[in-house]
């Protein structure tokens, strides 16, 4: 059927050409095709120091596709901001001996039967649990760990969920891998393969036991039951759609409306799959059990360093093994030997001194957070809102690493807290001139404000606490409120829901006899005030309800930011030019503290 084509001029244009042609399927197409141009895409190209040896022989990416033609290497990319750096971590020996005691220098102890002791692993696991809030952001962002083996990994997981069965942590994890061909490959064990492995739902006639597909059985037994899924190793699609959920769960976490409370994915086990190739942005952490080295090395790195806002700053990697010298080399072979710092985060302490800097300067501004009462001019608060923002990004990239400790400061976290109430009050201000459609200097300034954060404290939880103050006696009731409204006013998701909350304590609360209905009552109310605010700024923007609220729908899904010629089909009138930009940037803002408000948050 392709005879007529044999002859003919093509072009051929190949992605991650480091693992999809190093096959027969490269040679037949090149042999086949007599008049073909072949270009190659690659992050991590195959040189003679990272080929491996096939059926094929020892080939690189220049004998298949020729000369380089053009180089944008890691370190360009983190330059040009898009993406980030890696902040790795070697768990090891600890200075402080109080602390607990994890064996991974590899150079001592590199011996399969001390790697692969339950002894060690269950201290790793330990170590995971205890610091994989503060990794993730109270969970916010999700993590891979990578692990040498198949028995490994089932070590691991019983561990995690034995210790979740005895109330030791409630991380979310769940894992996947070929039970076939990995257990068939000893090579696959350690080292990620040139090309992709299969999604083979049977297992591999080489390899009679059944005892990992029986695992492996039971773990998606355990994803079904959190996530009310059906899958299972017994049937090839949906095999393959356990495969496809779990990476749906991870890509999708990034969406507005992602119920963060009930899809919500913290750790996902492996041992090559999705280690190259995957991308998800709400992935910041890579837990490493296992020796990588040169493509294998970065690919798996690069999981966790996908661009996301202001507040996920690095990709965070932590090594239970000494990968330090193969991290050097990896990153020298794929960009050079200068290209350590720019790939990497600096230590803990150079940032500690970074933010020494910065607090310094804070001071001689504002000594203390009562001094941004005092600030008279604008110029005044824009120099303290730019210094505090500097000191918010060191701390930013200080809580996460695992040294990380409030005593090495001169600022204690309640007084961090008290600045950062001060600097989100200078932005409600602006958010207020600027509905006013008053100018003022500060509107040019961007707040950042993802940087902060607190722990998941979302209407769930504020339910929970209303139904505490529901059941409190009269005196004890008036501190539960105050620490409510109090709580409300520091939390920055939940800071613009305030008035409403607070209104809804006031005149609803007292009405409920029954605290089970506290949270079918507020869903009740929340609706009817988001349709009275909804109603409310259609009526000032002239708009039609029914299209506006298509558009909100849109902007929720998508994520993406409607264009002026779709907001202007909801008016009833389109602006002349001159006042198109000034209405749309205007009703945009309205849509947007809309969804802050109503959508932001409601989950659980």
């Amino acid at each position: 059927k392709l005879d007529a084509l044999k002859n003919e001029r093509f072009v051929f244009i190949f992605d991650e050409c480091h693992r999809s042609q190093f096959g027969e399927t490269h040679a037949r197409i090149t042999e086949y095709f007599t008049n073909s141009q072949l270009f190659g895409f690659t992050g991590t190209p195959i040189f003679a120091d990272n080929a491996s040896k096939n059926d094929l022989g020892k080939r690189t990416t220049k004998d298949l596709f020729g000369n380089c033609l053009h180089k944008y290497v890691i370190t360009d990319a983190i330059r040009d901001q898009n993406v980030l750096k890696f902040g790795i971590e070697y768990v090891g020996r600890y200075k402080n001996k109080s602390q607990t005691f994890i064996d991974i220098e590899v150079e001592d102890i590199d011996k399969k039967e001390v790697l692969d002791s339950e002894k060690r692993i269950t201290k790793i696991v330990d170590y995971i649990i205890a610091h994989h809030d503060q990794k993730t952001f109270s969970k916010e962002y999700s993590a891979l760990f990578a692990v040498s083996s198949i028995d490994n990994l089932i070590t691991y997981y019983d561990l995690f969920q034995k210790k979740k069965e005895a109330g030791e942590h409630n991380l979310r994890i769940a894992t996947i891998f070929t039970f076939g061909a990995n257990e068939a490959n000893e090579d696959a064990q350690d080292y990620l393969p040139g090309d992709e492995l299969d999604l083979a739902a049977e297992p591999s006639p080489v390899y009679t036991s059944s005892h990992t597909r029986d695992k492996l059985e039971t773990y998606i037994g355990h994803y079904n039951a959190m996530y009310n899924t059906s899958f299972t190793t017994k049937d090839q699609q949906q095999f393959e759609n356990y495969f496809k959920d779990i990476s749906k769960r991870l890509k999708e976490r990034e969406k507005i409306t992602f119920n963060d409370e009930k899809d919500r994915l913290d750790i996902v086990l492996v041992v090559n799959m999705m280690l190259t190739g995957f991308d998800a942005k709400k992935v910041n952490t890579l837990y490493v059990d296992k020796n990588l080295k040169q493509h294998g090395l970065i690919q798996a790195f690069s999981r966790t360093n996908r661009i996301l806002g202001e507040e996920k700053s690095q990709g965070n990697i932590l090594c239970f093994r000494n990968l330090k010298k193969a991290t050097d080399d990896a990153i020298t072979l794929f960009s050079n030997k200068d290209a350590i710092e720019v790939v990497t985060m600096p230590d803990y302490e150079a940032i500690a001194e970074k933010f020494d800097e910065a607090l310094k300067k804070l001071r001689e501004i504002t000594p203390t957070y009562q001094s941004v009462n005092d600030l008279v001019t604008e110029d005044d608060e824009a120099a303290f809102v730019q210094a505090f923002r500097q000191l918010l990004r060191n701390m930013n990239v200080l809580q996460s690493y695992t040294d990380f400790n409030w005593d090495d400061f001169a600022i204690s976290k309640q007084e961090f807290e008290d600045y950062q109430g001060k600097y989100r009050d200078l932005y409600d201000k602006v958010k207020r001139d600027h509905q006013k459609q008053k100018t003022s200097i500060l509107a040019d300034i961007d707040f950042e404000l993802e940087l902060i954060h607190s722990d998941h404290i979302n209407v769930a939880y504020i339910i929970k606490l209303l139904a505490k103050l529901k059941g409190a006696t009269k005196s004890e009731a008036q501190k539960q409120k105050k620490a409510i409204l109090d709580l409300l006013g520091g939390d920055t998701m939940l800071r613009s829901k305030r008035e409403l909350i607070e209104k809804f304590i006031e005149e609803n609360l007292p009405k409920i006899e029954d605290t089970d209905n506290i949270q079918d009552e507020f869903e009740t109310y929340w609706q009817e005030q988001k349709i009275l605010a909804l109603a409310k700024l259609c009526k000032e923007e002239n708009l039609d309800k029914l299209q506006f609220n298509a558009l909100i729908n849109s902007y929720i899904y998508s994520g993406k930011e409607p264009i002026r010629d779709d907001i202007f089909k909801c008016l009833d009138n389109r602006p002349s030019i001159l006042k198109a930009r000034e209405i749309g940037e205007r009703i945009l803002s309205k849509m947007k503290e809309f969804i802050e408000v109503f959508v932001n948050g409601m989950v659980g």
